[in-house]
Parts: C-alpha cells; sequence; structure tokens
C-alpha cells in the first residue's frame, strides 16, 4: 500500500466514531431541513417567480404595451423618455436583488448541509468496506489454515505409507 492508501488521521478518528454508532446510525432519520420563516418562503418565492420564462413573458409584454400605448395615445400618461416607466423598473430592481440574495444565502446553507450529509455517507460506506475486506481477510486467513492443516494430514499420510 502507498501513502495515499491509508486514510488521514482525522479520517481513522471520524472512521472509528462511525464504527461506534453502526447500529444507531441506521436508526437515525436523515437531515430533515427546517420549516421556512415567513421571510425565506416569501425570498424563495419572489426569487423563483422573477427566474421563470412566465415572469419574462409577461413583463416583456406588459412593457411593450406600456411603451406603445404611450407612444400612440392622445394623452400618454409617460411620454417618450418613458421616466416612469424606468422609475418602476428601477424599484423592482432593487427590491428584487435583496429577494435572490437572501434566496441564494438559504440555498447555499441547504448545499452546505447537503455537502456535509453526503460525506458523512460517504465515511459510513468506506467503513463498510473496510468491515467487508477485514471480514473477508478474516475468511481467508481461516482458509489458509484449515489448507495447510489438510496438507499436514496428507503429508503425515504419506509418509505414513509403505
Amino acid at each position: 500500500m502507498t501513502h495515499t492508501d491509508h486514510p488521514a488521521a482525522d479520517d481513522h478518528q471520524l472512521l472509528h466514531s462511525f464504527w461506534l454508532l453502526r447500529r444507531h446510525a441506521r436508526k437515525t432519520k436523515p437531515h430533515e431541513e427546517p420549516k421556512l420563516t415567513l421571510g425565506q418562503w416569501l425570498a424563495d418565492a419572489v426569487a423563483a417567480g422573477m427566474g421563470s420564462w412566465a415572469f419574462i413573458g409577461t413583463q416583456s409584454f406588459l412593457l411593450m404595451l406600456w411603451v406603445v400605448y404611450n407612444i400612440v395615445a392622445e394623452k400618454p400618461f409617460d411620454a417618450f423618455p418613458f421616466i416612469l416607466l424606468n422609475l418602476m423598473l428601477s424599484f423592482q430592481a432593487a427590491y428584487a436583488a435583496p429577494f435572490i440574495m437572501m434566496s441564494q444565502n438559504r440555498q447555499s446553507q441547504i448545499d452546505r448541509q447537503r455537502a456535509i450529509d453526503d460525506y458523512t455517507i460517504n465515511c459510513k460506506a468506506e467503513l463498510e468496506i473496510e468491515q467487508l475486506h477485514a471480514k473477508i481477510d478474516e475468511i481467508r486467513q481461516l482458509e489458509i489454515l484449515r489448507l495447510q492443516r489438510i496438507i499436514e494430514e496428507l503429508s503425515a499420510k504419506l509418509d505414513k505409507a509403505p
């Protein structure tokens, strides 16, 4: 075995703790995500809504309607430089960015927890594999001892034979 075949000391300690808790680990539930607060739910809903094709299509249609109406109407409520439209879009962007960032931060926490859970599962799998290797080695050693006894018995019988 090379140096890279052996787990690091921290990994050995982690594997040992998994070995001690092996039977209890099968009874534990997977990590459950906590209930969302109203703010978290709202941030996710706004980010999901604004990141959809339906939102892009609806917003494009409304912007086009706004511009066309204010160009062809006799009394436009927002004439050509469309200052009111610009103000509304700036307002939308100012509020959308924090919602999106809050949703991304929460998703980052979820991803971090999933990575920890995946690492834990991988370590448990590694422990199981190491235990299987140990059992196979033990069976192999017992088989070698049994075969050695058979060889000794056969050799003894051959030595006694005329």
